[in-house]
């Protein structure tokens, strides 16, 4: 194996050159029918390249990074990465590495040309350092794969990338919901059960959005107490089937069993029964759902779309979907957005969200004597520094408690004759 040959078969032209042998036996990759032998040569010169490089169309000579990225994105980061990912590096893309290093050759990009480009756009934009590294995750991960996976480069110029120092001005404070507020939200919206019960769920749980408004009725034990978390809604752009999917959860960890208050568990099982007699109510008005599975071009399942029943009927394959409105339309997790628009301006609640209801769970739970690997277990995490670094936070009431503490624990009467300073 070394060269391509040409050889004429008959009126026409054939290429073969030698492939690797097969148990020990010479194999041979050839095609004929080209009318001159310059065809089949040239022809055969492009076989034997893309064999060499085991079928890959990308030359290293010529791809630009900008091409890669799109290359990238369709066979590595759709197959391996969740829908929202995607979309997330995809917006990145667009507006920061293609339009900055994208006309540039994929194998002409040195780790210098890099790290200018990276700290230029730490400079010029006042984003969160989160937000950049992850620019800098993407940025390392194209390359990673384009040297590691797809072997258009041999050496990965990002490895030794890093963010340049970045001074944050103000560091947003995570909103921990207080009882005032959450009593004063709850109350605001008592004729609203599908809200406030949803409400409730992750408030007591600590689930994520998408969690709470993926849950089904079989995912509830009610003899137990326990919920099974194992699906995450997501939107795509809306057609004539709606946008709804159904996905596993953002993790591996993420898939687990929660076990719920008597609180909680005794709000799902009154909405339950209202369920039920809205349902007898309404009727052949009532909106049903099933599953339909969207399979890849080899007609592999690679995800599940929420789709509405034809002519509103109940069938054995109907999703039994918790949080839908009363005549069982199901709106994902836009069952938040109104609320929380009044939250925010009629309320004058700022700056929170319904996933804070996460970190108010993780954060409440720690400060009262839970262990962190159990908040880690019940929040999904596989390791407890996401919890830390995410979920837990202090407020200023926080804060002067635990000066309070201080003063509490280190409190004396020499302290405080000192303290004085008669004069």
């Amino acid at each position: 194996m070394g060269s391509v040959n040409v050889r004429k078969r008959g009126k026409t032209y054939q290429y073969y050159f030698e492939a690797a042998p097969i148990n020990g036996k010479r194999k041979q990759i050839s095609k004929s029918g080209f009318k001159t032998k310059a065809d089949a040569l040239e022809e055969g010169t492009v076989a034997y390249n893309e064999y060499l490089s085991t079928g890959i169309d990308f030359k290293e000579s010529n791809i630009s990074y900008s091409d890669y990225l799109d290359y990238w994105i369709e066979n590595y980061c759709k197959v391996n990465l969740k829908y929202n990912t995607i979309q997330a590096y995809n917006t990145i893309i667009e507006k920061y590495l293609k339009p900055n290093i994208g006309m540039y050759r994929l194998s002409s990009l040195t780790s210098v040309k890099l790290h200018s480009f990276i700290t230029e756009i730490c400079l010029k934009y006042s984003f969160s350092r989160s937000y950049f590294s992850n620019i800098l995750k993407v940025l390392k991960g194209s390359f990673r794969e384009a040297c590691d996976v797809y072997g258009f480069i041999r050496y990965n110029p990002t490895l030794t990338l890093r963010l340049p120092k970045i001074e944050e001005k103000k560091k947003n404070e995570k909103h921990i919901y207080s009882q005032e507020e959450i009593d004063r939200i709850l109350l605001r919206f008592n004729n609203n059960d599908t809200f406030t019960c949803a409400f409730l769920t992750s408030c007591y749980t600590g689930m994520r959005t998408g969690e709470v408004c993926a849950l089904t009725w079989n995912d509830i034990d009610f003899k137990n107490g326990t919920i099974h978390v194992q699906h995450n809604v997501y939107d795509k752009k809306k057609d004539e089937k709606g946008k709804w999917f159904l996905g596993s959860t953002k993790t591996t960890t993420g898939d687990r069993v929660i076990h719920i208050s008597n609180t909680l568990l005794k709000a799902l099982k009154n909405y339950k029964k209202k369920q039920i007699f809205l349902k007898k109510m309404y009727g052949p008005n009532y909106h049903y759902y099933h599953l339909e599975e969207v399979k890849n071009q080899y007609g592999k399942v690679v995800e599940y779309r929420i789709v509405e029943n034809e002519n509103n009927l109940f069938t054995v394959n109907t999703l039994n979907l918790i949080f839908t409105r009363e005549n069982g339309i199901y709106s994902g997790t836009d069952i938040t957005r109104y609320p929380f628009k009044i939250i925010h301006h009629e309320l004058g609640i700022k700056k929170c969200r319904f996933y804070d209801l996460r970190g108010s769970y993780a954060t409440k739970i720690l400060k009262n004597g839970v262990e962190i690997r159990d908040v880690a277990d019940i929040l999904g995490h596989k390791n407890i520094e996401t919890t830390e670094n995410y979920y837990i936070s202090s407020s200023n009431e926080s804060r002067k408690e635990a000066n309070d503490i201080f003063e509490q624990v280190t409190h004396s009467e020499i302290i405080n004759k000192i303290s004085n300073y008669k004069y």
